[in-house]
């Protein structure tokens, strides 16, 4: 049954109450909670799930607030034991509050293999500025492009020797001899956001319109650059005893809202088709895209692609992806801000709009429409699990 939106921030309001009334801790069974929640990510469109499922609600970027440390963006990105140690810490909070050890920690002590990445393939340099890492561009103008284009084209008829390090095969041995899976190419900023990464948002959107053949050509030379890539690493690991996991790719293209359907039908969709086409052909293969930005006007289109699941901005709604991608998993849709801010009704409301939304079509894993900033409280994550476990069951 349809509920009003008085309905939902009536019953919002009622567990908010509840929490506050018990130090912020919101009335949930955990244990009981977590059984629950991984039966319903083994399979959110599940008949006989017990609850609408949960998503990942936590990332490392959330250890500064929660633990009260000023947060060090520089530090974050190039200390990975300080990072370690943090998310220790903030495991053994998670416990207390929500029931288990809730964040990923990463091993300080991991190395990665020095093989070189579609940017560098496109000559694109990534640089630490502003708090984070921001790819940048690589041309400027119509002649620079066709200039990088040339030597890309050059790089790709031996792509093997320029991505992988001319000592290969010790790197190679020593890597498998601790135990450590080789890398593989499933997973790329998205061709929206590559492009007007490497060569600008307005350029690339008037050379579309103004130079269609050299947009084309752009846009046939990256899908040549990642299938080759796809290619050599794919061959490169082999049999590294880890099987590469899943088959299939995913793409994050948060730009892609920069397109009108018919520009991005011209320039990005034939991307998504070859990569999916080549790494993700069977019905059961990995099909994913997060575009945390306001493109609910490519939803026709991407709904050609048949995703496994996707997670798109907080503007474009639940009902909206559902109609478009029947049988697609939806990671959302609750926005990443109300999250961050900590505005406890807000999220509750957003919990019961969306399992609402979905209705008994079910497939809803409920996590943000986007990134999970820093600000996001274990007690915000209690929260969510608390409404899910009154709320949202099936």
């Amino acid at each position: 049954m349809t509920m009003l939106c008085e309905d939902h921030a009536r019953l919002a309001g009622e567990l908010v109450a509840e929490a506050h009334a018990n130090d912020g801790l919101a009335p949930v069974d955990c244990e009981r909670f977590w059984h629950d929640n991984a039966m319903a990510c083994a399979d959110p469109f599940g008949r006989d799930i017990p609850q609408c499922a949960m998503g990942s609600m936590c990332t490392s970027e959330c250890v500064f607030t929660e633990l009260g440390v000023p947060a060090d963006w520089h530090r974050y990105y190039h200390d990975p034991a300080w990072v370690a140690e943090l998310v220790e810490r903030y495991n053994d909070r998670a416990e207390i509050i929500v029931g288990r050890r809730a964040c990923w920690c990463p091993d300080p002590t991991a190395t990665s293999l020095p093989v070189k990445t579609l940017a560098d393939i496109f000559e694109a340099r990534n640089v630490f500025q502003h708090e984070s890492f921001w790819l940048m561009p690589s041309a400027s103008d119509s002649d620079g492009l066709r200039a990088l284009l040339d030597r890309v084209e050059a790089r790709l008829e031996d792509l093997a020797s320029f991505v992988l390090p001319p000592d290969w095969d010790r790197l190679r041995r020593d890597h498998l001899a601790q135990g450590r899976p080789l890398p593989r190419y499933r997973h790329q900023r998205g061709p929206v956001t590559f492009a007007t990464s490497i060569f600008g948002s307005e350029e690339l959107i008037f050379l579309c319109y103004d130079e269609p053949d050299l947009a084309a050509r752009l846009r046939d030379t990256i899908l040549a650059a990642m299938l080759g890539l796809h290619r050599v690493l794919e061959e490169a690991a082999g049999d590294d005893g880890h099987g590469g996991g899943r088959r299939g790719f995913s793409f994050a293209d948060d730009n892609c809202y920069l397109l009108t359907p018919e520009l991005y039908e011209f320039f990005a969709l034939p991307i998504l088709r070859g990569m999916f086409a080549a790494c993700a052909p069977d019905p059961a293969d990995w099909r994913y895209q997060h575009s945390d930005s306001d493109m609910a006007h490519l939803l026709p289109l991407l709904a050609s692609l048949d995703f496994s699941q996707v997670n798109f901005g907080p503007t474009v709604s639940v009902r909206d992806i559902r109609r478009h991608m029947p049988r697609t998993i939806i990671q959302g849709q609750l926005a990443p801000f109300t999250y961050s801010r900590n505005q406890e009704q807000a999220m509750v409301e957003e919990l019961l709009r969306d399992h609402d939304g979905v209705g008994d079509s079910r497939g809803l894993l409920f996590t943000t429409a986007g990134s999970i900033n820093d600000g996001s409280r274990l007690t915000g994550m209690r929260l969510i699990m608390a409404a899910i476990q009154r709320y949202g069951r099936f």
